[in-house]
């Protein structure tokens, strides 16, 4: 049976949600259970002078109150181990967390907060970029060099890792091109905003915690419990129920480990729910921001000879998972085309604002929405069509890229080619309304996985897995894996998800990486029972077992479907009353890279099954107000073959959404201190349903060997990336001036239009 002949897609987590049902971690509550709350720092960069927390703990119905004094004195963060848990000596962004209270009602919990005795000497705030790598500033992390560093970071000075990309003689081509073109673009910082803010619950019997908690990656979760409490990683078992959303900002361990320090110190269970106002100050994953400095060689026929880009991305105040950012950024500002002559550095830098991380597409949508905009300045200045530029210098099948990987079969062009022609590009618009193009790309991750797969007696199957489902449908996309091996019906497949205690370990759900490393995963746990069935199925119907075709709940001779059994019966005629598999994915080729040199690589030298998109933005500009309405988007992506088309169109339609709030109104403002001004959905302005355009989407299905399952590639980021960038184009188009700054709200609009650009 192919994938596309399965019945309409249903999810196995939808009746759950839609109805109510369905249980969240803030949903759930325990016997004994107590209240967390956390103090926090409330200024951006100081020295601590007192911490007493006496009185906190004097406080009737008060179980635990904890400091790091309290707990194991531990450095953690991917890259360079520069955090601790609580707060120790040194502020260094206003969420930090000074101390945690359990206490037996929310009442006393804050009644504890305010005994704690926090006294502190304000120090001076490194907020700028640039102010931040010149000379003499004073330093976040003074005892940078102290910290422990792994794989290829590069850092001194507030400069947490610097990366480059190098090919050619970029010196040279600029000399000889007929157009040097130059341009700066700044990208405000903005959060992952899910709908659901965290909640963590830990409960202790014995030496063993079990946290239940919204998180998209368990297996992250419990190696941070592991880490900083320095308790046996088998000893520590997450649980993820329902999750509402992440968008990256869920990734990595945030605070399991302190409520499951509160949870041993208190001897009782202990819950944490986060106010909106925590969820945006607290969590050490939002999206950076950046300057980004883009200067191209052209010809007159509009070939691209060189490029040079120097771009500062705001690390914040601890390295979380950013450690790979600016080698991420660096390919998103070469971006995929051909050009023969790179030099791009790009450099992490540390500031006393909140630490930055894994949100949707890493560097990508600030990187692309840069690119794309020089891109359209270029054309101008050459007096090229914007798509027929494009069409010129994209990469293509069989092209060298910027960093000088060959690609095989990709889809870019048939992509741009189908999004402009959706688009209707070169036609006439009413006044105020204008067309916007752009191009993405990004990565597939391949990572190891596994999988248990079970088929009972009376023919159910369950799936176990390591995968997490964070709202995008990814994990009940491997039912339809394991039906299409299995030849039968998704709906009587039970998945097993979301619990370190029970499944193998996997990346959960981030990168992209579900269904392109679970899946493969799933499919091969399925087919070790496939296999046994058509065994069982060639002994009753005496046939050759390579003969036997599973589809439909029956196991049929191939040429010969009367000679068939059911299924349900091969299960039940097992020896052992079930029939077992289990896989894990290997690993995959990274491709090979030739002529060019990388500083700082943490793995993004070249990009395994790359995906690739084309956005067209039309949008409507109020010139006298500034507002911008985006009316339609067209998306054509290239994503390798397409297992759940619904799901896949709903990712699409899902990261254009998030992409339009990236450009017009989603961005952190600071006050001078460093403090977030606009950590509230009244203030920092989500996109709604209703402003949601016209969105038509196209895939381009090639096959992509060396990938995910059936030659799928990752999907779930892509559709963010090249959306800003198409906006900004098309508002261009529309005022007949370029925007530099983004989020480009009607404000700045307004003043581009004003002759006021920032």
């Amino acid at each position: 049976m192919a994938i596309t002949d399965l019945p309409e897609f249903v999810r196995a987590d939808g009746p759950d949600k839609v109805t109510g049902s369905g249980r969240y971690t803030a949903d759930m509550t325990l016997t004994g259970q107590l209240v967390a709350k956390f103090k926090y720092a409330g200024v951006p960069s100081a020295r601590v002078t007192k911490l007493d927390v006496t009185a906190a703990r004097a406080i009737p119905g008060v179980f635990a109150v904890l400091t790091q004094d309290d707990v194991p004195d531990v450095r953690y963060s991917y890259g360079i181990a520069d955090r601790t848990l609580f707060v120790k000596d040194v502020v260094r962004f206003d969420g930090e967390v000074v101390a945690a209270v359990a206490a037996i009602n929310d009442k006393i919990a804050q009644q504890a907060l305010d005994a704690i005795v926090f006294e502190y000497d304000e120090l001076p705030a490194v907020t700028d970029l640039e102010a931040a790598i010149a000379d003499g500033s004073p330093l976040v992390h003074a005892d940078l060099d102290a910290y422990e560093v792994t794989g290829d970071t590069p850092h001194y000075g507030n400069v947490g890792t610097h990366s480059s990309i190098e090919m050619g003689d970029v010196d040279a081509a600029l000399a000889s091109a007929d157009h040097v073109i130059s341009s700066r673009f700044l990208a405000d910082a903005s959060h992952a905003t899910p709908i659901e803010p965290r909640s963590v619950i830990a409960q202790w019997e014995g030496e063993r915690v079990t946290v239940w908690t919204s998180t998209q990656v368990p297996f992250d979760a419990r190696a941070g419990v592991s880490e900083t409490l320095e308790v046996p990683s088998n000893r520590v078992r997450i649980v993820a129920p329902h999750v509402g959303g992440g968008f990256g900002g869920k990734c990595g361990a945030h605070f399991e480990p302190h409520i499951a320090a509160l949870a041993k110190a208190a001897k009782r269970p202990v819950k944490l729910v986060f106010s909106r106002w925590e969820e945006f100050v607290a969590p050490d994953r939002r999206r950076e921001s950046m300057v980004i400095d883009v200067t191209t060689g052209v010809m007159n026929d509009g070939t691209i000879v060189a490029r040079t880009g120097n771009i500062l991305l705001d690390n914040g105040a601890y390295m979380a998972d950013s450690s790979f950012f600016p080698q991420a950024a660096a390919m998103h500002v070469a971006g995929p085309y051909v050009i023969p002559n790179v030099k791009i550095d790009a450099r992490l830098v540390y500031t006393n604002h909140q630490p930055s991380g894994s949100v949707r597409a890493p560097t990508a949508p600030q990187g692309c929405w840069a690119v794309e905009s020089h891109t359209d300045e270029i054309a101008a200045t050459i007096g090229m069509d914007a798509l027929d530029f494009r069409r010129k210098n994209i990469v293509t099948t069989g092209s060298v890229g910027a960093v000088g990987q060959t690609y095989d079969e990709i889809g870019l062009d048939q992509c741009l080619e189908k999004a402009a022609a959706s688009a209707g590009w070169g036609q006439e618009l009413p006044e105020g309304e204008a067309l916007g193009i752009s191009v993405g790309w990004w990565p597939s991750f391949h990572a190891p996985a596994g999988a248990y797969a079970k088929m009972h007696g009376d023919g159910a199957v369950q799936i176990i897995t390591g995968a997490s489902e964070c709202g995008t449908g990814s994990v009940m996309t491997l039912r339809m894996l394991a039906a299409d091996e299995l030849g039968i019906d998704e709906t009587s497949i039970e998945l097993i998800y979301q619990d370190t205690g029970a499944a193998p370990s996997g990346p959960g759900s981030s990168g992209s990486m579900t269904l392109f490393n679970h899946g493969r995963a799933v499919e091969r746990a399925s087919r070790q029972i496939s296999d046994q069935l058509k065994e069982l199925a060639a002994t009753q119907l005496e046939a050759n077992v390579d003969d036997i075709v599973l589809a439909n709940g029956v196991a049929s001779v191939a040429g010969t479907p009367s000679a068939s059994v059911p299924i349900v019966e091969l299960a039940g005629a097992s020896e052992d009353g079930e029939l077992l598999g289990s896989a894990s994915t290997e690993a995959l080729e990274w491709p090979e890279i030739v002529g060019s040199s990388c500083l700082g690589d943490q793995g993004f030298a070249s990009w395994m099954a790359p995906q690739f998109s084309c956005h067209v933005a039309r949008v409507r500009v109020d010139k006298d107000t500034g507002v911008t309405r985006v009316l339609e988007v067209h998306a054509a992506h290239d994503s390798g073959t397409i297992i759940n088309p619904m799901a896949a169109h709903g990712q699409v339609e899902g990261g254009i959404l998030m992409g339009i709030g990236q450009a017009l109104t989603e961005g952190t403002q600071y006050d001078d201190s460093g403090r977030q001004r606009n950590a509230g959905l009244l203030e920092y302005k989500l996109q709604t349903i209703a402003d949601a355009p016209k969105i038509s989407t196209e895939f381009v299905e090639i096959y992509t060997p060396n990938a995910g399952p059936k030659g799928a590639k990752g999907l779930a980021e892509a559709p963010n990336v090249a959306t800003c960038g198409a906006i900004n184009n098309a508002i261009a188009n529309a005022i007949g001036t370029r925007l530099n700054q983004l989020p480009m709200t009607a404000e700045r609009v307004w003043n581009a239009i004003e002759g006021e650009v920032e």
